[in-house]
């Protein structure tokens, strides 16, 4: 045949070759159409996009030339810029330049007749800085850029414009058109000539038959295939399924939408899927498909004319029905012991382990299923060996109305014939397969073993809980409706299944240990009872991580001068470490709000603490500690509030109208992280204000962020504003805990109150030692007017060794001031503009002096000194309440025996 035959046979509409060709011929212009159509508009918009990056670089480049800021500000400055506009925009490669007034008037243009007009749309370059777009209007379409020039103090003083013209881009395109239909003619031809040579395999292979033989042959194929009653199936190189026949369906329970997909992922049983892909040859090999026993037999299909692939026929083994029965347990008994794996110990707590255990059993392996542990265990405690009384800690079962005791009952182990204690004494699974003729069983509780025979309890099989050779419970698996009783075949099973358990039941009952431990320490390391203080009233809750406890902490110190100090904080980490870490945070603050810091000043110590306890740790080889800390003081006299934060969340502040906000404290890093210096905020309280500490355990976790919760914290503050102290930690724990706790939770919140201004008294002492009389006269009066009389004498004194010592030794100016709390304290201040403290000490017989801060102190329930940015404060408190000041006849007693 010639080559013209074989090309007219080739394209003969009669054959699958032809009607092939054809196809393939109209799918390629087709195609190539539509790739020269994208092409086109793809080489415009690149066209495009390179004009705007053009004219975006050449209108900055001229905002930021030299000369341009001097030129905008000169008396005119067209006539500056004007000469530069030709030369600029050819050496840009752009169409146009011109510079334009804040407004939009042009100055200086490429084109000099456009001079004086007003640009459109060019004002949101003074708002957001360069742009580019593709600008349609006067004087002509354009891909346009705008830069803003600035000067030297960042202001805008004029605009940039640069652009090329849209006709210009349209002839780039126009110019790569010719190409784009050059390449579009060379790979249709390519097209077609593939097209040719693949139809020409085609009928080489096909023998050139047209379709109605090729129909025929499939139908024939197709009832010789579907009509056998021997699943056939045919695997591809690939491991994918090719074709299956109704019967291989039938019996593997696929569906026609598995065609194609891999072997692997069909649901197949593991024997037959790995047989499929393997490429071994078997015969008659015998494989568990469902409740069927399958006979499989398979050949490689390339030795025959086929692709490389296997054929497989399956055939269902009546016969081996009783087989199936056996295999089947076996395989039931490995997907309980499977999901036992997966389902038991998916928490770390004691008693959900055990009803994991007793629900994994049931149905499939027992009716009933009842876990007993130690008192011990349950609370993390090592057991009792061996253990006599257990706690029912899980029952599981196919009916509610059951005979077993309930959960939380004890269990006692005193007989010890029963099957219970003997499977504690052996360490082993023990079966009692007739309960009604199990005496030892009946023993150990009479009435109970009858109620349950009376039900139909009928078989028992009760193994230990065993890890690390400790017996920490008993299983009992029990059968009641289903009549088979267990067999000793079951009991390796319920061996390996209580094994599994007990190992999960030891972890979570050392984790519950731990995290006891870890809590009661925390516990006792935070405050107990909320100190005593007039300036806020306040309330807290806190709540430990479920799964360790964490090092969060609170507190409240009453300071000098009826001032509060609030404090908040949070240690790296969790467990023993972190908590006993926070209690030394805690004592540390503690001890440096004795001195009376200000806060930034007692954050920047702390941080020296976390330093060194982070350089011990480090030679200890335990970790490096970190922390963070707010710490807030308020002043009931002057309302103030002055913060400072070292790397913790800013507090929530609700006002008195309602409103929330979050504190602007300057945050400075981490204790024990930098070394920058801390910073500190003072604000004016309203009195009524709420002021809401908290950890990052309240408004961040692990599904939520911390701006979505700190909004969600806003919001419950504003729906509680109006609320108690109390009511407000209630709804801020009803609304933003999570379910799962991962970090420990510290909530403080203090609302503010402002003392009286007639209970606060203030004078100012000359320097000179007359003055002393008639302030302490003064102060005798306006004691009088606050009904405290009896302590007139011992206040007189007080104030009088401290101004004195003020006058001559301090500097000025000098005040004094009384601070009533009614009912509690009354507190004397002295202040001076020196910084130097007095001490005390106690004098000699021979001393002339010496006595004066010794009197104060045996005068005063406590006194001490408070540093200014100017001078120092000395004050006194002396105690108000009944039997705290002592009379004035055991004062006189005491001085006269110094």
């Amino acid at each position: 045949m010639s080559w013209w035959q074989r090309t007219r046979a080739a394209l003969d509409a009669r054959s699958v070759a032809g009607q092939v060709l054809f196809l393939q011929v109209v799918v390629a212009v087709l195609l190539i159409t539509a790739a020269l159509v994208v092409l086109v508009i793809q080489a415009r918009n690149e066209s495009e996009q390179a004009a705007r990056e053009r004219s975006l670089a050449a209108a900055a480049s001229f905002a930021h030339s030299p000369g341009i800021v001097a030129a905008l500000r000169s008396g005119d400055p067209g006539d500056a810029l004007q000469p530069l506009m030709a030369e600029a925009g050819s050496e840009a490669g752009v169409d146009f330049i011109n510079v334009m007034a804040t407004d939009g008037t042009r100055l200086a243009d490429t084109d000099p007749r456009l001079v004086g007009e007003v640009n459109e749309g060019v004002e949101r370059a003074l708002r957001e800085g360069a742009f580019t777009e593709i600008f349609k209007g006067a004087p002509t379409d354009a891909a346009r850029a705008i830069a803003p020039v600035t000067g030297a103090d960042g202001a805008v003083i004029g605009l940039v414009g640069a652009g090329v013209q849209i006709g210009t881009v349209g002839d780039e395109v126009d110019r790569q058109l010719p190409v784009f239909l050059t390449s579009a003619g060379a790979a249709l031809a390519l097209a077609t000539v593939s097209a040719a040579l693949v139809s020409r395999r085609l009928r080489r292979q096909t023998h050139g038959i047209g379709p109605s033989e090729m129909t025929r042959m499939y139908e024939h194929h197709d009832a010789v295939l579907h009509a056998v009653r021997e699943g056939v199936l045919i695997v591809g190189d690939d491991n994918r399924l090719v074709l299956a026949n109704d019967e291989a369906r039938r019996l593997l329970e696929i569906t026609r939408e598995a065609d194609g997909r891999p072997v692997t992922e069909l649901g197949l049983d593991e024997g037959i899927a790995a047989l499929l892909v393997s490429g071994r040859s078997v015969t008659d090999e015998v494989h568990l498909a469902g409740d069927r026993l399958l006979a499989v037999n398979t050949r490689p299909t390339a030795p025959y004319g086929g692709s490389s692939g296997c054929v497989a026929t399956l055939r269902d083994t009546t016969e081996l029905r009783s087989l199936a029965g056996t295999a089947e347990v076996a395989r039931e008994r490995l997907k309980i012991l499977y999901e036992a794996g997966v389902r038991i110990g998916t928490t770390l707590d004691v008693v959900r382990t055990a009803e994991e255990l007793s629900g994994v059993a049931v149905p499939r392996f027992a009716d009933f299923v009842t876990v007993e542990l130690p008192d011990a265990v349950l609370s993390g405690d090592d057991p009792p060996d061996p253990p006599t009384t257990m706690r029912r800690a899980a029952l599981s079962g196919v009916d509610p109305d059951h005979p077993f005791q309930p959960v939380g009952d004890p269990v006692r182990f005193v007989a010890h014939a029963t099957p219970m204690a003997r499977a504690m004494a052996g360490g082993h699974a023990v079966l009692e397969a007739n309960l009604g003729s199990a005496e030892a069983w009946r023993a150990q509780d009479p009435q109970g073993a009858a109620g349950a025979l009376a039900y139909g309890v009928h078989s028992l099989v009760t193994v230990p809980l065993q890890a690390s050779g400790v017996v920490l419970g008993m299983v009992s698996f029990w059968r009641a409706q289903r009549a088979e009783p267990f067999g000793e075949e079951d009991l390796s099973f319920a061996e390996e299944l209580a094994a599994r358990a007990a190992v999960a039941i030891d972890n979570a009952r050392r984790f519950t240990r731990e995290h006891t431990m870890a809590e009661t320490l925390q516990r006792s390391l935070l405050p107990h009872v909320l100190p005593s203080q007039p300036a806020l009233d306040t309330a807290y809750r806190y709540l430990p991580a479920q799964a360790r406890v964490g090092g969060d902490w609170f507190d409240i110190i009453p300071l000098p001068g009826l001032r509060v100090a609030l404090v908040v904080g949070d240690v790296v980490g969790h467990g023993l470490h972190a908590a006993a870490t926070m209690g030394r945070l805690r004592t540390g603050v503690h001890n440096f709000s004795t001195l009376d810091l200000p806060p930034d000043e007692l954050l920047t110590r702390l941080d020296d603490l976390v330093g060194h306890l982070d350089r011990e740790e480090r030679r200890a080889g335990e970790g490096t500690t970190g922390a963070t800390c707010l710490y807030a003081v308020y002043d009931p006299v002057s309302g103030r509030c002055t913060l400072a934060s070292a790397g913790h969340l800013a507090p929530a502040l609700v006002h008195p109208d309602g409103t929330v906000e979050f504190v602007g404290v300057p945050v400075s890093p981490p204790l024990g992280v930098g070394s920058l210096p801390v910073e500190s905020t003072e604000l004016v309280l309203p009195e009524g204000s709420r002021l809401v500490l908290y950890t990052d355990g309240l408004v961040e976790d692990r599904v939520r962020d911390i701006d979505v919760g700190l909004e969600e914290l806003r919001s419950v503050l504003a729906a509680h504003a109006h609320g108690t102290v109390e009511e407000i930690c209630e709804g801020v724990f009803a609304g933003m805990v999570p379910a799962r706790r991962r970090d420990d939770i510290a909530l403080l919140v203090a609302r503010t109150r402002r003392l009286d201004p007639s209970l606060v008294a203030s004078w100012e002492v000359p320097q000179e030692p007359s003055a002393v009389g008639p302030v302490r006269a003064a102060c005798s009066r306006r004691l009088a007017e606050w009904g405290l009389e009896d302590i007139a004498f011992t206040t007189e004194l007080v104030l009088s060794e401290l101004i004195t010592n003020a006058v001559r030794y301090g500097s000025g100016p000098i005040g004094v001031r009384l601070l009533h709390d009614p009912g509690r304290t009354l507190v004397c201040e002295v202040s001076d503009g020196s910084s130097t403290s007095p001490h005390l000490r106690r004098a000699t017989a021979t001393d002339e002096g010496g006595r004066g801060l010794f009197l104060v102190a045996q005068l005063a329930s406590r006194w001490g000194t408070r540093y200014l940015p100017a001078g120092k404060v000395i004050w006194a408190e002396q105690s108000l309440a009944e039997g705290g000041q002592p009379p004035g006849e055991a004062l006189f007693e005491g001085i006269g025996n110094w």
